[in-house]
């Protein structure tokens, strides 16, 4: 239903988040519940070392916002990379995931001004800065 047309935007926004949240811990529960050999081989078949595995689940899926944003404004195509280089993509994602400035990177976000800063603090700057040149859109084109 489009945000106009409800009558309690910020009821449902909550709601949303709450099953969010629900669906995260019942995640982490099911995660506990394997034993250790079972854990390593799932992360072994998603190219993850096990406790990289465990603090990606733990954190939840909200944990590389920041990727896509920042692949924007270096106006670096995320579907292509997705296409043509997807363990890449996969990379990107957990180094983000897994990244330990998430409130600098937040930071510049919310200011504008990450493409300035990124470098000073993100694990991803050299695979970022090898992708630009093969990945890189021109402003205002659109890439399919």
């Amino acid at each position: 239903m489009p945000a106009h047309s409800r009558p309690y935007p910020l009821v449902d926004r909550l709601i949303e988040t709450f099953a969010d949240w629900l669906k995260h811990r019942r995640e982490v529960v099911e995660m506990c519940q394997f034993d250790s050999a079972e854990f390593g081989r799932i992360a072994h078949d998603l190219g993850v070392t096990a406790s990289d595995l465990d603090e990606l689940v733990r954190q939840g899926p909200h944990k590389v916002e920041e990727l896509p944003q920042l692949l924007k404004v270096l106006g670096i195509d995320e579907a292509a990379i997705a296409r043509a280089q997807p363990l890449v993509m996969r990379d990107l994602e957990r180094v983000c995931a897994l990244c330990r400035h998430k409130a600098e990177c937040d930071h510049d976000i919310a200011d504008g001004s990450l493409a300035e800063h990124y470098q000073a603090y993100c694990a991803n700057k050299v695979t970022l800065d090898a992708l630009e040149k093969d990945f890189h859109v021109a402003p205002g084109t659109v890439r399919h």
